[in-house]
């Protein structure tokens, strides 16, 4: 009898043990958590990954993405150690520990340790909710047993990392590293670790930046606790109880502001922008730019672009001097404003005109007043040189040379060079004038940038790019290779500027109208560089040239790229280097189109006509001209293929398929030209 009373007993036990486990099952299954996903800060890093800003979530608050392989493991060993040295044991609540807290209290009648573990934090967290109320205490219980049964232990603590209190509106462990010790916790020292394990106990009383005593006592306590249980051996404990402790907090990175802020508003949703930018040299060259316009004025402002013009990425944009709302209006990006670019298009129009059989570097140009209906150029220095050669008028960036060539192309063809360079073109007016080859147009200088990439490039125009997941168009012939080295080895014939190193830096400067903007542009082998400088709100900086005020600080931009330039390419095999009595009769000195005669009579490009598509015979293509007075030369992208022929029809050899410009010059040095694709 008595035996059947024990079974019985047992049996209830049991059946009453099952039943509250059941319950209780069933109580912290129906448990609603808080929401687990976080809103983190939106960061913009460069191409490495490292961190040039980062913006705060809504509330105001600091709160950075991170993963655990990003956060240094003595600190991660140090926390548990500290805070909940059973963490990996227990599910959520550490009855021990509660137990010996609760008892410790009693005994003192003041709260001696504290029983919540990392998950109760966790949860505690999660909900805002306090710590000192039983209806608080058994609420955060209940919600750490059940994330304890939907996430894992590594995932519990990679929300405490994002959630822990740090002071002010700092949270998590990563935003914390940054503020107090502006880098990345991925490695940490023993005593910055101990410190960050150290404030979230009490985030207020402890913070360093105002609490400076009690966060370096707090420390020491961690210190201790990591010195008893191994983690941090004595020699390293006793210097980390040395090193200074923060007294106040650093600023978030804040590199790159303008393009930071572009590709934000490009992408809102997205929370990581990866740019092509390199940290140090961005670094670099903002405060090359801060340093140059500290002792030039109030209201004169800079921009730097540079670039690798062998891929079209961005290394560096600087949008102006400083990111604030001043006299200089440094919240402008004033890489992406519409400015007169000056003299800094002249090489694209040389360029063309080498294509077009117009002339040659070696070509003789007239530079003497000249009226182009109503409209007569000056040069900037307004005097004149008489004949000169085509090289020498572009180094010396004379207006009438240039205008000449463009009156004869024609201005739509320059404005067709740019639209399949991808730049855009601000025209005033309707119709384009001769003006926009002097700077009567809008470009921006990242724009411009681009434009000098593709002279540096061998005449293939690609976009630049400042993303890394950015789409990599397909570049577009501009000019051929013989006329993009032609331009370059022009513009590395420039004198540097005074104290600047005597190299072979191809680079044009520009002044627009009213000295309003300053323009240096330039490049080596590999890299190319823009720099404007004006005021933001386009009034005149009288005595401004770009001569004087942009170029020294586009050979110190480069300087930092790099200690040396890399060389430039040599010429292409098809480039003619010869001496102007070597040239073919028609491109030893250029004719303007007012001085030509018998315009009715002009040769014209019989076959094959502008635009059509035609097969070679043998690598060779048949041409005629009509019209014109022979002997008549050919050129093909610029280079003279048949030189000084009597016949009105001539096999032209050629080196490929592909689009070609053809030219045709008669004996009077009037010309025509075709543009066909040849298969």
């Amino acid at each position: 009898m008595m035996r059947t009373r024990h079974v019985f007993a047992l049996a209830a036990g049991l059946f009453l043990t099952g039943l509250a486990r059941d319950c209780f099952d069933d109580w912290i299954t129906a448990t609603t958590l808080p929401p687990l996903s976080l809103e983190t800060s939106v960061e913009v890093t460069d191409r490495d990954g490292i961190l040039l800003r980062a913006y705060t979530v809504a509330d105001g608050r600091w709160r950075m993405a991170v993963d655990l392989a990003q956060v240094d493991e003595d600190y991660r060993a140090m926390l548990i150690a500290y805070e909940d040295k059973r963490f990996h044991d227990h599910s959520g609540v550490d009855l021990r520990a509660m137990t010996r807290a609760v008892a410790q209290a009693l005994r003192n009648g003041r709260v001696i340790s504290g029983g919540s573990t990392l998950t109760m934090q966790v949860a505690r967290l999660l909900e805002a909710s306090g710590t000192g109320a039983v209806a608080g205490k058994l609420r955060q219980m209940r919600v750490a047993w059940a994330l304890e049964r939907r996430l894992t232990k590594d995932q519990i603590l990679q929300l405490y990392m994002h959630l822990a209190p740090f002071g002010g509106n700092l949270e998590g462990v990563r935003a914390a590293s940054f503020a107090y010790f502006g880098k990345e916790p991925r490695r940490l020292t023993p005593a910055q670790a101990a410190l960050l394990v150290a404030i979230p106990q009490a985030p207020e009383s402890r913070r360093p930046d105002r609490a400076h005593d009690r966060a370096v006592a707090a420390r020491a306590r961690v210190l201790a606790r990591a010195l008893r249980d191994g983690i941090v051996p004595d020699h390293m404990a006793n210097g980390a109880l040395t090193e200074p402790v923060p007294h106040a907090r650093q600023p978030f990175p804040t590199l790159a502001p303008h393009l930071a802020d572009r590709a934000r508003s490009a992408d809102p949703i997205m929370h990581r922008h990866q740019l092509t930018l390199k940290t140090s040299l961005q670094r670099s060259l903002e405060a090359l730019a801060r340093d140059v316009i500290a002792t030039q004025g109030e209201r004169l402002q800079i921009a730097i672009v540079a670039a690798d013009h062998t891929s079209g990425e961005i290394l560096a944009s600087v949008g102006s001097a400083a990111f604030q709302a001043d006299q200089r209006a440094g919240f402008v990006d004033m890489t992406t404003a519409l400015r007169s670019p000056g003299s800094t298009l002249k090489p694209l129009i040389y360029g063309l005109a080498f294509d077009q059989g117009l002339a040659h570097p070696e070509t003789l140009i007239e530079d003497r007043p000249q009226r182009f209906g109503t409209y007569a150029p000056q040069n900037f220095d307004r005097q004149f040189r008489g004949t000169i050669r085509v090289r020498d008028a572009l180094q010396l960036s004379l207006n009438l040379p240039v205008v000449q060539l463009l009156d004869a192309m024609g201005p739509p063809r320059l404005l067709a060079a740019l639209d399949k360079a991808a730049i855009r073109a601000v025209i005033p007016g309707n119709e384009p004038g001769l003006a926009i080859g002097l700077g009567g147009i809008g470009i921006s200088l990242t724009d411009m940038v681009q434009l000098y990439a593709a002279l540096a490039r061998g005449g293939v125009a690609l976009p630049l790019t400042w993303r890394m997941d950015g789409s990599r168009a397909e570049g577009q012939r501009l000019l051929s290779t013989s006329a993009a080295w032609q331009i370059g080895d022009i513009l590395a014939g420039l004198a540097p500027p005074p104290g600047a190193p005597t190299n072979r830096l191809a680079y044009k400067t520009g002044t627009s109208y009213g000295h309003r903007d300053a323009w240096a542009i330039g490049y080596d082998g590999r890299h190319v560089v823009g720099v404007w400088m004006g005021r933001a709100d386009g009034t005149p900086v009288p005595g401004v040239f770009g001569a004087d005020l942009a170029a020294p600080v586009l050979f110190q931009a480069f300087a930092r790229i790099a200690p040396g330039l890399e060389p430039q390419p040599p010429a292409p095999p098809a480039t003619l280097l010869v001496s102007n009595a070597q040239l073919p009769q028609p491109l030893q000195r250029f004719r303007a189109r007012g001085s030509l005669a018998a315009d009715a009579d002009a040769p014209a490009v019989a076959f094959p006509p502008d635009g059509a598509e035609v097969e070679l015979l043998n690598g060779a293509l048949m041409v005629k001209v009509a019209g014109g007075t022979g002997p008549f030369t050919w050129l093909a992208d610029g280079v003279p293929v048949v030189v000084q022929d009597r016949a009105r029809q001539a096999l032209l050899t050629l080196p490929g398929t592909g689009f070609v410009s053809l030219s045709v010059i008669d004996a009077q040095g009037r010309s025509a030209r075709a543009r066909v694709r040849l298969h």
